[in-house]
């Protein structure tokens, strides 16, 4: 029997906590035996409420230390902002007694915080990629659905964990037992843990010429560090004019119009689900100055970006 625990912070995603609790009580329910012993844990030991507001019932994680071998944090929204020395601590001094950590969504950015994934692999779900370009330090962040690296079990969220839950009942239980999981939920395809997060770019522009798909690619893997035309069509295979008639013929705009608006793209999301300061999210999108950011914002979007800022517009919890 492994023991599991699932910290919820204030505003976790339902849908990523069920798609991780749901295997692990089928397994339970498939089992001769108990497979897994599950704990619900928060840091005020009631009810913790999720981002569509139903609760779970918790223990406070301060009473709770011991009785584990692998505790999960799952966290939505702002995760950047949680602020708790004791939650800190407390997940130091279970990695010290040889629990096995892991973040669900936007827990990988609490463990982070807490200086866990150092020389760690980990993922994150994508929309908090900008929270590890604004922390201090070399991180291995891999943009996969979930990586699982000696004792960090880390996943995107949303989906993902369903895919993670068996990769980690096949290992304990073998491929058999965890497909029969699968097909009680009617899990037809199981993703690997290397299977992007987002929608291929095919999927979102439609079919492309392979240079134009290309050059998308690198343009959404250089957000924060812009490459030059001349380097995009270098990589891409193709002169600058080339590169560019074909973006014109494709999507309507030159190479540098849409690598703008995806770093605006980008921008907009930042501003619309966390508290950074717009001089760090024109850093973390590649503008020089937040005037420079603002701009280019207002003549793309049609108002300024604190308008974003706004309670009532805030993006879904991840």
């Amino acid at each position: 029997m492994r023991r599991i625990a699932f910290l919820l912070v204030d505003g976790y995603a339902l849908l990523s906590t069920a798609a991780a609790l749901e295997p692990l009580r089928a397994a339970n329910q498939f089992s001769p035996d108990l497979a897994y012993d599950i704990t619900l844990l928060s840091n005020t030991g009631t009810r913790a409420l999720s981002s569509v507001g139903a609760a779970f019932e918790t223990r406070y994680f301060r009473d709770a230390l011991p009785l584990f071998d692998l505790v999960f944090v799952v966290a939505g929204g702002d995760p950047a902002r949680v602020s708790d020395p004791a939650l800190m601590a407390w997940l130091r001094q279970a990695d010290r007694n040889g629990v096995a950590l892991g973040g669900i969504s936007g827990g990988a950015v609490i463990l982070a915080r807490a200086g866990l994934l150092r020389d760690r692999r980990f993922t994150v779900h994508w929309h908090h990629y900008g929270d590890f370009d604004a922390m201090p330090g070399t991180w291995l962040l891999e943009r996969r659905l979930f990586v699982i690296d000696r004792d960090r079990y880390t996943c995107a969220g949303g989906s993902a964990p369903l895919d993670m839950m068996h990769a980690i009942i096949a290992r304990d239980f073998g491929n058999r037992f965890a497909e029969r999981i699968s097909d009680w939920f009617i899990q037809t395809e199981i993703r690997g843990a290397e299977a992007p997060q987002r929608v291929s770019i095919a999927a979102r522009y439609g079919a492309l010429p392979l240079a134009v798909e290309g050059a998308l690619e690198l343009m959404e893997s250089h957000i924060a560090d812009p490459l030059d035309q001349e380097q995009i069509a270098s990589l891409s295979g193709l002169s600058v004019r080339q590169l560019q008639r074909q973006f014109r013929a494709a999507l309507g705009r030159s190479v540098m119009e849409e690598y703008r608006r995806l770093r605006l793209e980008t921008g907009r999301e930042l501003i619309g689900s966390t508290r950074l300061p717009l001089s760090e999210i024109a850093q973390m999108t590649g503008f020089s100055t937040p005037s420079h950011f603002s701009d280019a914002f207002r003549r793309l979007y049609g108002h300024e970006p604190s308008r974003l800022r706004q309670s009532d517009t805030q993006t879904p919890r991840s």
